[in-house]
């Protein structure tokens, strides 16, 4: 027998053991409720404080990131901006670089057109002054043609008295005097002397050579040929052509002259100056008394094709200076034009960068919604839970919990 006090009346009764284990058993089934109770209202308040937390930090978390990309947004807005105006200021400096480049490049245009049609009227003058030179020059050379048919003459009755070697010393000899009686006035700076070379196994009889400034620009190998009026074989003047050119060329001589008394009778050579230079190049056959009026005619040739020349180089410099202009004008137009190109792709390529960041955040703000969204459903499946979905995986527990169920459905 087992006694069980009354907690309110004091009384003690006595019960049989089957008794005594009812009552236990009913308060058992009391306190598991009870405590089951507690331990389902602590879960559920814990989910509720949980996620009440975790939207909270959510909620943090999102205004944060949302703050960053609107700050984000802000720069490249900004950045944007600045772009536009530096292209902008590109594009203004371009034009006015352009427009100051052609204002420059007409003012050179004027400047040069005024030096080269300045270089036109000299050149035109000293052609005018060339030719009078030239008339004036002809006038003497006809005097001094009179003169030198009177030496022909002398020459003439000269040449009989003399042997076959004398004949040709002679002829040298007489051109010899002939240029050293004017050549301190007429060509003071003037090389003519013998050709005494033979490294080349030939020579000629005398070379002329001047220059000017250091170069020189005028050059002839003489060849003096002459023979007795009773010599039985006679020479032409072209028997000695092919020699003559042939030492022309190796002396570096630019002309060829052949100073001759054969072919006496040929009204061809007994004219004047003969000009062969389709049988070889820059080559004449004159008579000894043209021996100087050739050097001076050919010289002075040379010499204004010099002035020529030098004023031709001045003006090529000067076309040569507006072709350099043009073509660094050119060249900076295609620079410009090759940066502004640049810069633009880059600008383009920023824009796209920021389109695909722009998009990225909205990748982001589209995953955070959607996190959102995966704790509503967390949510709601807490709010869902059962014992018996709790205990779907735990025998032991569900088993437990059924052996409760039967023995409170017993009592």
């Amino acid at each position: 027998m087992q006694e069980i006090k009354c907690p309110n009346c004091g009384q003690v009764f006595q019960v049989d053991e089957s008794g005594y284990a009812q009552i236990v058993q009913q308060v058992r089934d009391k306190e598991f409720e009870r405590e089951l109770g507690r331990r389902e209202q602590e879960i559920r308040q814990q989910k509720e404080n949980d996620l009440a937390l975790a939207r909270m930090q959510q909620t943090q978390n999102f205004e944060a990131e949302l703050a960053k990309i609107r700050n984000l947004l802000a720069g490249k807005t900004l950045e944007i901006e600045q772009l536009k105006a530096q292209i902008g200021k590109a594009e203004t400096e371009k034009k006015l670089a352009v427009a100051e480049a052609v204002q420059e490049k007409d003012r050179e245009l004027s400047d040069k057109g005024a030096e080269i049609a300045k270089l036109q009227n000299d050149l035109a003058l000293r052609q005018k002054e060339s030719a009078l030179r030239e008339t004036n020059l002809l006038e003497k050379h006809r005097d001094e043609l009179k003169l030198r048919e009177e030496e022909i003459e002398r020459l003439k009755d000269f040449k009989a008295r003399q042997s076959t070697k004398m004949v040709g010393e002679s002829l040298e000899q007489h051109c010899l005097n002939e240029f050293n009686r004017i050549r301190m006035t007429a060509f003071p700076n003037a090389y003519f002397e013998k050709d005494n070379d033979v490294k080349t196994g030939s020579k000629g009889d005398f070379i002329f050579r001047e220059s000017a400034d250091g170069t020189e620009f005028i050059s002839i190998m003489f060849e003096m040929k002459n023979e007795m009026e009773t010599t039985a074989a006679k020479h032409k003047n072209e028997d000695f052509f092919k020699e003559l050119d042939r030492d022309r060329n190796e002396k570096k001589c630019e002309y060829a002259v052949l100073v001759s008394l054969l072919e006496s009778e040929s009204e061809l050579y007994n004219n004047g100056i003969v000009d062969v230079s389709y049988r070889y190049p820059k080559m004449f056959v004159v008579r000894p008394q043209f021996f100087l009026p050739i050097i001076s005619l050919l010289r002075n040739a040379a010499l204004n094709s010099l002035q020529y020349r030098h004023e031709l180089q001045i003006v090529r410099s000067q076309q040569l200076d507006l072709q350099n202009f043009e073509d660094e004008m050119k060249a900076f137009k295609e620079g410009f034009a090759r940066n502004y190109d640049i810069a633009s792709r880059k600008f383009r390529t920023a824009v796209e960068e920021i389109d695909k960041t722009i998009d990225h955040l909205q990748k982001t703000k589209e995953a955070l919604l959607s996190s959102e969204n995966q704790l509503r459903l967390a949510n709601n499946k807490a709010e869902d839970l059962s014992i018996k979905k709790l205990t779907r995986n735990a025998p032991s527990v569900r088993a437990m919990f059924e052996q409760q169920k039967t023995e409170g459905s017993e009592g």
